[in-house]
């Protein structure tokens, strides 16, 4: 064990029993069902950004102000990951296959890539919560996906139930916290980006 390994938390105390659980399941289940699992938890945020662009272009054909709230998606989004990033660092808890020793679908990922919160999950929550405000039905489904990615990422053995659940916490807090203002200030910033270069961001 090195001395990082050593110095880091050990987050297995708190629901790492869940976590073999899970990961003995999928050790269990269909070989089809390990594939899909493991190819969206690897891919599944291309579906976010897809969902990302499907509303900021359908809000500039409607209303300027909701095209100013689907621009700041991605930018909630980002913000959203550094929180999780700087989080990662303030707590510095090791994965659990290197705590428990654990065969996963995922592979093991090297000392010093810390797993307290899932960014996977934070940028996914972020993501639904930050299209909530431009569409219901784009909320909708990104929080299904949201809630799938967290789900994905216990399965193939890359995070604790923990670790996703902070994920999700933080993902919503965040793209929350900053869209409200932004709510409010839609109408301004966009009679300010229709009358500049940027008018095409905003107006069909």
């Amino acid at each position: 064990m090195t001395a990082t390994t050593a110095q880091a938390f050990d987050g297995s105390g708190v629901d790492g029993a869940v976590y073999v659980d899970v990961v003995d399941a999928a050790h269990r289940a269909p070989s089809w069902l390990d594939w899909l699992v493991s190819g969206y938890s690897t891919y599944g945020l291309a579906l976010f950004a897809f969902l990302m662009v499907i509303g900021w272009w359908r809000a500039r054909h409607r209303d300027a102000a909701q095209a100013v709230k689907a621009l700041a998606a991605p930018v909630l989004t980002v913000l959203a990951f550094v929180a999780s990033s700087l989080l990662k660092q303030a707590v510095q808890e090791n994965r659990p296959c290197q705590s428990l020793h654990v065969i996963t679908l995922e592979a093991c990922p090297a000392v010093g890539d810390w797993s307290f919160p899932s960014n996977h999950t934070t940028l996914a929550a972020a993501v639904a919560v930050a299209l909530w405000f431009v569409s219901a039905r784009l909320g909708a489904i990104a929080t299904i996906g949201a809630l799938a990615m967290a789900a994905s990422r216990v399965w193939v053995g890359a995070h604790y139930p923990h670790d996703i659940l902070a994920g999700l916490a933080l993902g919503a807090l965040v793209a929350g916290l900053l869209a409200l203002p932004l709510r409010r200030s839609a109408d301004t910033l966009a009679g300010l980006l229709t009358r500049g270069r940027l008018r095409p961001l905003v107006v069909s």
